[in-house]
């Protein structure tokens, strides 16, 4: 077997494009919907916690990275300045501000950033640190604040959202299963894998012909057969993607035709992103199952494709692409399964 090269990547990279971008107010995408004059202020002010990083999402998942880092780098050059840029953010103060947003906006950054928000909690649960157990408990509120609107989205929700961006519905159920499933929360897990269940139990036939769309960087069919390996055994799994991808699958990288363009960029995420889902997809399955070897040589060839990203200086892909390297290179959606 070839060797995992594409597995490698510097945590000192990636943290410091992290940190560049996380104190960076502007450029600043805002998703808000403005209904007087009252709602127009700063980022800074409207979300104190995460305001940088173009977008909120963005900056939500930097954090999660400067943990990532930090909790399993804690030696390397940036670890330091992470956990300083961390406590900046994560103050009682600047999570209350978070909340009040969220109270007068319940659908604000639903799904994609809530999911994100659950992970970053996830790490902070999981990190035996004394700083890690105070930004929790700060955290907290926002966290339960999140958790409760996803559920009750996702419980509401009468068909999934299969697209390739932010609205997609599989990948943000999947972080919601990791983190109820690691930080004990059995009740809102429980809801979770049901509406799994519920929405993709008798999907099948995928149609990955249609694969990619010009902005993609989550694919449709490979998300929910990630999802679906969290919440079937492996002998029920290994019959649902029977039905739902064909044991010959065959996918290859996708080039972004311009980097500096932000829709376009997105490309080097679906390389990086399938590589953690085939993954995900191949240890859902048993492990005498015949399809394993070939999906992990297919998120090795994705992986490799989608790294080469961390060498551009592109802004439109430094502010987000170093999450998703990290979250393939530390095998983050492969632990807490199940």
């Amino acid at each position: 077997m070839r060797t995992r090269y594409a597995r490698r990547v510097d945590p000192d990279l990636v943290a410091r494009r992290a940190l560049a971008w996380v104190h960076r107010e502007y450029p600043n995408q805002s998703p808000l919907t403005l209904r007087s004059d009252a709602d127009v202020a700063a980022p800074r002010v409207v979300t104190p916690a995460f305001w940088g990083s173009y977008d909120w999402h963005s900056a939500v998942h930097a954090h999660w990275t400067l943990a990532r880092v930090a909790r399993l780098h804690p030696t390397c050059a940036s670890a330091r300045t992470a956990r300083e840029a961390i406590d900046r953010a994560l103050t009682a103060n600047n999570v209350a501000g978070e909340v009040r947003n969220l109270e007068r906006r319940p659908s604000f950054e639903r799904p994609y950033g809530l999911g994100w928000l659950l992970t970053l909690a996830q790490e902070l649960h999981e990190w035996e640190d004394p700083d890690a157990a105070r930004w929790a408990a700060n955290l907290a509120p926002l966290v339960d604040r999140a958790a409760a609107s996803l559920a009750s989205y996702f419980t509401r929700l009468p068909c999934p959202v299969r697209t390739g961006e932010h609205t997609q519905t599989a990948f943000s159920l999947g972080l919601a299963i990791d983190w109820g499933s690691s930080t004990g929360q059995r009740d809102l897990a429980h809801v979770f894998v049901e509406r799994a269940r519920a929405l993709h139990g008798e999907d099948r036939d995928a149609p990955l012909h249609r694969e990619p769309s010009g902005a993609d960087f989550l694919s449709p069919a490979l998300a929910e057969a990630d999802l679906m390996r969290r919440v079937l055994a492996p002998a029920d799994y290994a019959r649902w993607l029977g039905r739902f991808l064909p044991e010959d699958l065959r996918l290859s990288p996708v080039s972004s035709p311009d980097r500096s363009d932000g829709r376009f960029a997105h490309f080097d995420g679906l390389n990086l992103s399938r590589a953690w889902m085939l993954e995900g997809i191949a240890s859902g399955l048993p492990e005498n199952d015949a399809r394993r070897a070939h999906l992990r040589e297919l998120a090795e060839v994705h992986a490799a494709a989608g790294m080469t990203s961390l060498a551009s200086e592109e802004e439109a892909l430094t502010h987000w692409i170093g999450s998703f390297a990290t979250y393939f290179a530390t095998k983050r959606g492969l632990q807490g399964t199940r």
